[in-house]
């Protein structure tokens, strides 16, 4: 399968960079390119690729706002953020917006092809700085006090849907959840359809944050300097 891809970024240097670049991995084909988030939305209207490869530092309209549009009135689109910035105040509303990966521009062509093949296969094709951060940020508020008394699941999820959360928190993809859980690939999709849901989740990225605030699963205790 080729995925269909267009490039948004308002260097032309570096748009024409990466469009070189993407054309010689395989299993790739650039449909378009864009110097601006508008455009990056109308193209994403006229071609409906299968991924929108986005900067967030754009004139006119933003990474973050093309974000938001693009899997609003085009949910059939996925949005995998390249850019230079993996601070706060870039990745989470990057995230929040919709973005199913975030990539920084260090990243080499294995690394950007494998992202584009974890977002279209339903995981989120986050860079392992980007993993870390997440882990790093929700991993304090996440660890409930001992005194605690033992709640039921939030938001009506049930035990199989808590504990097929806990394998997405853990890094799990949905062909080794099934293997865990001794299930097929279709019943693991339908859970984490499900959680997503009740949830008001949209990607893995939130569905991390979202087991770590509810204290439904702990971080590795190496992750966290």
């Amino acid at each position: 399968m080729t995925a269909r891809v267009v490039v948004a970024d308002d260097q032309t240097v570096v748009r024409e960079g990466i469009v070189m670049l993407l054309g010689l991995l395989p299993g790739i084909e650039v449909v378009g390119s864009a110097g601006d988030g508008e455009e990056a939305v109308r193209l994403a209207a006229e071609l409906a690729p299968d991924v929108v490869l986005m900067d967030l530092r754009m004139p006119r309209c933003d990474g973050v706002e093309a974000t938001r549009r693009i899997r609003t009135e085009h949910p059939g689109t996925e949005v995998v953020v390249l850019t230079t910035y993996a601070d706060d105040d870039h990745l989470f509303p990057a995230l929040e917006a919709g973005a199913r990966g975030y990539l920084t521009k260090d990243a080499d062509g294995d690394e950007i092809v494998r992202a584009i093949e974890d977002v279209l296969s339903g995981e989120a094709g986050l860079s392992p700085k980007v993993q870390r951060r997440l882990l790093e940020r929700f991993a304090e508020p996440a660890r409930p006090a001992a005194s605690a008394a033992p709640a039921g699941p939030p938001d009506g999820l049930t035990a199989r849907e808590v504990e097929v959360l806990r394998l997405v928190a853990e890094g799990l993809s949905n062909p080794e959840i099934a293997r865990s859980l001794h299930v097929s690939n279709a019943t693991v999709k339908t859970h984490i359809n499900n959680l997503f849901a009740k949830a008001g989740l949209r990607n893995r990225a939130q569905a991390i944050h979202y087991a770590y605030r509810h204290g439904l699963a702990q971080p590795p205790e190496s992750s966290i300097t």
